[in-house]
């Protein structure tokens, strides 16, 4: 019994050990494209995964982001309360053509609203879209993927 509480209590210790390191369960991913550049995205579909986003994590790989998937386009707001690392954000079209990027600061409740209706939105760390030279117009490839791995 002893032996028992011991394993549990070590069980217990590591589950709070990784949540406390900003480690989180991933959901399913995509591969998608931007130029030359692969894209490595977490798919959030539902609300709560859209709610949650990022949040609590932090760090990203530099090839990783989170693509939001929403039911219709409309106009999508972003804040970053909870969110511990600066991202970009890319709001996109139906067909995957970034509309606007805007950057994001952790922790902020500062609104990143698109300017038009979007259908998806993509976060990756702070400055990658610029990096890459990618600006309003170009395009994201693998985006319908997003819809069947559903």
């Amino acid at each position: 019994m002893i032996l028992f509480r011991m394993m549990l209590r070590f069980l217990f210790a590591a589950m709070m050990g990784l949540f406390s390191c900003g480690v989180a369960f991933a959901a399913p991913t995509v591969e998608l494209g931007a130029g030359m550049h692969r894209i490595e995205a977490e798919v959030a579909h539902t609300a709560s995964e859209r709610a949650t986003g990022l949040m609590n994590r932090t760090s990203l790989p530099a090839h990783r982001g989170m693509l939001f998937v929403f039911p219709e386009a409309g106009v999508q707001c972003f804040w970053m309360k909870n969110t511990l690392i600066p991202l970009s954000i890319a709001f996109l079209d139906d067909e995957g053509r970034i509309v606007q990027i805007a950057d994001m600061q952790p922790q902020s409740l500062d609104n990143h609203c698109s300017l038009k209706p979007v259908r998806y939105a993509l976060e990756m760390n702070a400055g990658w879209f610029a990096q890459r030279g990618l600006t309003a117009g170009a395009g994201i490839r693998g985006i319908g993927k997003a819809l069947q791995e559903r």
